[in-house]
């Protein structure tokens, strides 16, 4: 059995929410349909196929380049274009997103900035990339108070009400939250609306609603980005729920649909690891990195290296998410449920409570609450640990990891039969949770029945 040391350094594979801090709207793209990249003048924006704190790239990174560049022409060309400006500002973000560059982050605000020193009257467009960059930041508040703020211009916007949703449930203000998302997607039923109402389901533990809206999205999708983006959720759906094949046919569909999508690699690459191709997970996994080396992507690639005995490769995968996470914090993002977990489960535990007590000041969300429950217990703070635990999965969320953690912590506390219970439903989630923590829970629980029955004996 592992000890009590070991185990506590082990972190579940955690499923992939439908937030996605580094994710933007495609404002660009409705604003070069309503003339302001051609010569017309500053326009009013149309709700936008997408939603300002997760969706589709429309186009991929070429499309994003391409809108870059047509951008920097207009504002060249234009100074006292607001709107041009505001949508520089969030083709910034998007680079930021498709690239895992934050370096765009300061150009970002920068644009946002200037389109707001143009017009400060009725410029709900500046309002809406600073609140997408915001979030991107996980400056949850500060998001949510930028929404507002573009809302009392126009408040019949469907983007913002998508970021003041995706600030809301962040800051763990569920209630305001789903209102806001349901207010989006009455005025623009459409693939990024149609998702968010998915993930309310999702996060109240209603898998069978959050599929069956995820795949109105995939319905409703009007072109191949927001078809991979739904593709891409529907197989995050499956795969957390146990069902790896159906989760890897997604994945697959999605790439048909959109090869760019690096997302649908990385998913790949979970599913084959539940699968036990691991061969073919490693390289699609590398692939991933390759293309978008965000730090939770590095974080489980180095993850599935280790639990193959491949400790070197592992430890190459974590050099580079301390080096990428060290980028984004000095570019104005603050990495908090990545990074918490990772120095929670890869040896440094005060740093991993430094971190999550940060993160939880600014971000109550259930995943931050969960980091913050494992940072509390690898610093054996048990009791406190076990209350952050139960908030994290008081909405009633099925996720495997959320239980693994609340297993073990009940184990420290010598809660025999509530770990049990945990560690079981953890595994009955979705036995394949992690390539790492997986194994655990069920030497965990072997090792506890051996433990039962000697004392019966």
């Amino acid at each position: 059995m592992p000890s009590t040391t070991t185990a506590r350094r082990m972190r579940a594979g955690r499923s992939s929410p439908l937030f996605v801090g580094i994710a933007v709207t495609a404002v660009a793209a409705v604003l070069l349909a309503t003339g302001a990249l051609t010569g017309g003048g500053p326009s009013t924006i149309a709700p936008a196929p997408v939603g300002t704190g997760f969706g589709p790239t429309t186009g991929g990174a070429d499309g994003v380049a391409r809108r870059l560049s047509a951008l920097q022409a207009r504002v060249k060309a234009a100074p006292a274009d607001y709107t041009a400006w505001a949508s520089l500002g969030l083709a910034y973000v998007e680079r930021a997103k498709v690239s895992a560059d934050p370096a765009f982050y300061p150009k970002a605000q920068g644009a946002a900035e200037r389109s707001l020193s143009i017009n400060t009257s009725d410029n709900f467009a500046a309002y809406a990339a600073l609140a997408a960059l915001a979030l991107s930041r996980h400056d949850f508040a500060g998001a949510r108070d930028l929404a507002q703020a573009g809302l009392a211009v126009n408040p019949a916007n469907a983007m913002l009400y998508g970021a003041l949703g995706d600030a809301h449930t962040q800051l763990g203000n569920y209630g305001e939250a789903f209102d806001a998302i349901q207010r989006m997607a009455d005025i623009s039923p459409d693939t990024s609306s149609l998702a968010r109402v998915s993930y309310t389901w999702e996060l109240r533990g209603d898998t069978a609603q959050a599929t069956a809206y995820m795949q109105r999205a995939l319905d409703d999708a009007t072109s191949n980005a927001d078809r991979a983006f739904a593709r891409y959720y529907l197989g995050e759906l499956a795969l957390s729920a146990g069902d790896a094949a159906g989760a890897l046919r997604h994945y697959e569909a999605g790439l048909r649909t959109d090869p760019s999508y690096t997302r649908l690699l990385e998913g790949k690459a979970k599913a084959h690891a539940a699968l036990g191709r691991t061969d073919e997970a490693v390289e699609e996994y590398r692939q991933a990195v390759e293309r978008l080396p965000e730090p939770a992507f590095l974080l489980q690639f180095g993850e599935l290296l280790q639990s193959l005995g491949r400790t070197a490769e592992a430890d190459e995968q974590y050099r580079l998410f301390t080096t990428v996470a060290d980028l984004f914090t000095r570019n104005g993002a603050a990495l908090d449920v990545e990074a918490a977990l990772f120095h929670a489960d890869h040896g440094d535990a005060a740093e991993a409570l430094r971190v999550a007590e940060a993160g939880i000041r600014n971000r109550a969300f259930v995943d931050m609450a969960d980091a913050y429950a494992w940072a509390l217990h690898v610093n054996n703070r048990h009791a406190e640990a076990l209350v952050w635990s139960d908030k994290a999965r008081a909405l009633g969320g099925r996720n495997a990891s959320f239980s693994f953690h609340g297993g073990m912590i009940k184990l420290a506390l010598g809660d025999r039969d509530g770990g049990r219970a945990d560690l079981r439903l953890a595994l009955d989630t979705n036995p394949h949770f992690s390539p790492l923590w997986a194994p655990v829970a069920r030497q965990v629980l072997d090792a506890q029945v051996l433990d039962a029955q000697v004392l019966d004996a």
